[in-house]
């Protein structure tokens, strides 16, 4: 079973995920563009019991998405950069940002999502890459 590990820029908030994710998407909302500080967020969803418990120290953020659902976000105190979050209400998923496994062989995105809000000048494209609005 191989292991990926995903870590904040600084290093010091980190974690295991085992085998591969079940979902990987594409978000173009405004709350993900605000929360990533770029056009889009990617996200990389995986059962929780292939995620190992997050090592070092995380400040929270919840937000209730469009949906209605609360969202809890672990990001680093010391660099701030988001390394996972949980949606309530589904808490046998844990989503990870797919930078902070800063892998370029990491798998390409099934979905993409909220395309409603995509910066026209972003392509997102692939092989049976689902588009929703």
């Amino acid at each position: 079973m191989a292991i990926r590990y995903a870590s904040c820029s600084c290093g010091q908030l980190r974690m295991g995920c085992r085998d591969e994710p079940f979902l990987v998407s594409v978000c173009h909302c405004l709350a993900c563009q605000q929360r990533t500080g770029s056009a889009f967020g990617i996200q990389a969803r995986f059962q929780r019991d292939q995620v190992q418990q997050a090592a070092g120290r995380s400040t929270i953020y919840v937000r209730i998405s469009d949906s209605g659902t609360a969202v809890t976000y672990h990001f680093c105190p010391e660099c701030g950069s988001t390394v996972y979050w949980v949606v309530n209400g589904v808490p046998d998923m844990v989503a990870v940002a797919v930078g902070a496994f800063a892998d370029p062989d990491f798998p390409a995105p099934a979905v993409s999502v909220f395309e409603a809000s995509r910066h026209e000048w972003v392509g997102v494209g692939g092989d049976g890459l689902q588009h929703n609005d």
